[in-house]
């Protein structure tokens, strides 16, 4: 038990409080592709950053705003290369004229304008400079606090015009916030945007999105019981689906959304179960005397990769998801947990403590291909975006506890929740168009 210290282990106290807050905007786009050419196969082993101009669009300075975080989106991909706005030659209320561009080797260009009275409007063309032909108009509608939402919408559509795959700019992140004595349950945009708090007792922890982005499941503790809730996130109405004396941790979602696998120790050690979406139809998965917790559904719902110390100390393991034909899956380390499975199942993502430090690793469901991706600080909660090519995690450098995201080679690690606040278990959402 003494070996089992990771936060995946950890038993807290609850209660809870339903803010009543909507976080669903009221968002209208009509995107217009001319013609379907991938300018970018980001499935290629290599390729070259596509150079873009996002000029600021015109109208008030919101318009800036929209500009800066399109550019902030498509630059994190790796996929593009934003041209230095000091360098554009056209202003934003010019007429596009592609002999403005060509000279700097920019492959497309948006433009467009802002209008604001009782909603904002955004009206936005993104040009091809080389062939001098329009690849995408698109018209926006939201009112004015979802401005965010807007901008992550234009470069969604961006995304899709030019790679021709469904961008992950308008999912979201779940987190826990730690306060003084609390742990709420937060959302955020990907980015670390709009962070808005969606439960507030004492203690709440381990949010799992459901497939469809519509409910959260999570932990919590009243007095001496632990439960399970299911937030729907439109309402933010919660539902108790599990309760016991015993702890329990929400685990995941399966695929289909009609199951929850969590961990409990109702019956003593801590062991997987397995429950309806209802809260009904229990199951027990795993009996052994030693700790069975975290378990993760594989996308096509046939396994299930747990953490367990039946071995001796705590490993990542893989299961058919009625529990049965358990198989070992990490053999290197004395300290392994946390797993997620890539969206794809190609790749699992777990932690491993190395010396005195948590990093985050990849492997293949077959024990090969194990890669480190992290190495600064301590880092833990790993979590792949919808479409697998990022990863959110928590991490402690720089002397600060916060929410990261990285891509999936652990290039392009940076922060995105701001300093001052303490920030876990980040949780990333299903695509959101």
């Amino acid at each position: 038990m003494k070996a089992l210290r990771h936060s995946a282990f950890l038993i807290f106290s609850i209660n809870v409080f339903l803010l009543l807050l909507s976080f669903i905007p009221i968002l209208f786009c009509s995107p217009e592709t001319a013609e379907a050419k991938i300018y970018i196969d980001i499935t290629a082993p290599a390729f070259k950053r596509f150079p873009i101009a996002i000029e600021d669009l015109s109208g008030p300075h919101q318009g800036q705003e929209i500009a800066s975080i399109i550019r902030d989106d498509l630059d994190f991909t790796g996929f593009f290369q934003n041209l230095d706005t000091n360098a554009f030659i056209e202003g934003p209320d010019a007429p596009f004229d592609p002999k403005n561009w060509i000279g700097f080797g920019v492959e497309a260009v948006l433009k467009g304008k802002v209008t604001i009275n009782s909603e904002i409007v955004v009206e936005t063309t993104l040009y091809d400079p080389v062939e001098n032909k329009t690849i995408l108009k698109g018209n926006y509608r939201a009112r004015p606090e979802f401005l965010r939402a807007v901008a992550h919408s234009i470069s969604n559509d961006i995304y899709k015009a030019i790679t021709g795959e469904d961008g992950i700019f308008r999912s979201k992140i779940a987190c826990v916030i730690v306060g003084k004595g609390t742990k709420d349950i937060y959302i955020m945009d990907w980015d670390g945007g709009n962070l808005r708090r969606v439960t507030a007792g004492s203690l709440d922890l381990s949010p799992r999105w459901s497939p469809d982005g519509k409910h959260i499941a999570y932990s919590s503790l009243s007095g001496e019981s632990w439960r399970i809730y299911l937030l729907n996130i439109d309402t933010l109405k919660m539902r108790q689906l599990f309760s016991s004396h015993g702890m329990c941790l929400a685990g995941d979602f399966s695929p289909d959304g009609r199951q929850i696998a969590f961990a409990s120790s109702k019956n003593g050690s801590p062991g997987i179960f397995i429950m309806d979406t209802s809260g009904s139809d229990v199951r027990r998965l795993t009996s052994h005397r030693g700790i069975d917790v975290s378990p993760t559904f594989s996308p096509d719902g046939s396994k299930i990769a747990f953490v367990s110390d039946r071995g001796g100390s705590p490993q990542i393991y893989i299961m058919d998801a009625d529990g049965k034909d358990i198989r070992r899956l990490t053999f290197k380390g004395g300290y392994n947990t946390s797993p997620v499975w890539s969206p794809r199942g190609d790749k699992i993502a777990y932690v491993a403590r190395i010396g005195s430090s948590f990093q985050i690793f990849l492997i293949n469901p077959d024990g090969s291909g194990l890669t480190q991706l992290t190495t600064s600080g301590s880092n833990e909660d790993p979590s792949f975006s919808p479409d697998g090519r990022y990863i959110t995690f928590s991490s402690y450098r720089d002397g600060s506890r916060g929410i990261y995201i990285m891509r999936a080679n652990g290039d392009g690690q940076k922060m995105i929740t701001r300093r001052g606040i303490t920030a876990v278990s980040p949780r990333w959402s299903p695509m959101i168009r």
